[in-house]
């Protein structure tokens, strides 16, 4: 379907004006869905998002993800975060999609200085603060992609890594060990999870692309919306912490961390918090190597994935051993 046509059928369907609609425009940064941005006469703007069809490559847990985005938005508004609201929702459509408001600003990039991007990063510590008071009704990823939810955090992790795995065999990914390696490394550090007893909102893909940064006219700038909510799961909220310093370590950003503690969030990083965050890094980075199959990379992203990803991919698996050896001893 033409994409003109599918954003009037489904502003029809949100009861939106279909026919003042004056732009259709492809938005880029996203990997997976189809995501276009509609004008209307009247100066309203509105997020398109659309699902591949379901023949596509995808990993495991990418099946359904629109139920996933609804619910981030959905949470995110109960916790006051600034984020898109849905318009409208259609996950048993011909054409699955979200239809959400479109948030101001630009994804955040190199141009604020240093004042600015402090300030911002204290703003973001607050407002995924807020993200993370939001609770679920049991653990793991809301589409049901994996499964139903599960009733504790050890058991819905080691689903999640394991659905990871059965993707990087099926599609031959390039990991720097074995799957069954990597498998039995994490498996022997699952008892670390059992701390987390309740399933709070993780967004899990807050890289600075995911934060639209505004800058209204005669004001500095502000955090304009947390988007890409797809990749959500009821979990462990320290997982948001791998993607939130993606390939690096958040203990170094105090002003994140002063705002996240500032709102209330729990931040701290013992042996056990730390055991955790290495087997979300490891989750995280098993995904950026194994879909670079499915979508098709070319081979400056392939080269690197590899150059880069996959030696903090590394580290991790030998942080898990280490960490989990000594924890187990203590």
């Amino acid at each position: 379907m033409h994409s003109w046509e599918r954003a009037r059928q489904v502003l029809e369907g949100a009861r939106l004006p279909a026919g003042t609609l004056t732009r259709v425009r492809p938005l880029t940064g996203g990997t997976y869905n189809t995501v276009e941005e509609l004008l209307l006469a009247d100066g309203s703007r509105y997020v398109l998002k659309v699902a591949p069809e379901a023949t596509a490559p995808a990993l495991r847990y990418e099946s359904r993800l629109l139920v996933a985005e609804a619910e981030f938005y959905r949470a995110a508004a109960e916790a006051g975060v600034t984020a898109p609201r849905v318009v409208a929702f259609g996950d048993d459509t011909a054409v699955p999609h979200v239809l959400m408001t479109a948030c101001p600003g630009e994804p955040w990039n190199g141009s604020l200085t240093e004042p600015e991007r402090l300030a911002l990063r204290t703003e973001l510590g607050r407002q995924v603060a807020r993200l993370h008071t939001v609770t679920g009704p049991g653990f793991g990823y809301p589409s049901g992609a994996l499964g139903p939810l599960a009733p504790d955090w050890r058991t819905a992790f080691a689903g999640m890594v394991d659905a990871v795995l059965e993707d990087a065999r099926r599609y031959r990914a390039r990991l720097p060990r074995p799957a069954d390696e990597v498998a039995r490394t994490v498996r022997a550090a699952l008892p670390a999870l059992d701390e987390v007893t309740t399933p709070r909102l993780v967004h899990f893909d807050l890289w600075n692309g995911n934060i639209l940064v505004d800058r209204p006219a005669g004001q500095g700038p502000r955090i304009g919306g947390l988007i890409d909510g797809e990749r959500m799961f009821w979990g462990d909220p320290l997982a948001d912490f791998v993607s939130l310093a993606l390939l690096g370590d958040i203990r170094r950003d105090q002003a994140f961390l002063a705002g996240y503690r500032e709102a209330g969030g729990r931040a701290e990083f013992d042996a056990p918090a730390r055991l955790r965050l290495a087997l979300y890094r490891t989750y995280l980075y098993l995904i950026m190597v194994a879909e670079t199959v499915p979508r098709a990379v070319d081979a400056d992203q392939d080269r690197w994935v590899q150059e880069t990803v996959v030696p903090e991919l590394v580290t991790a698996l030998k942080e898990i051993e280490e960490l989990a050896s000594a924890w187990f001893r203590a």
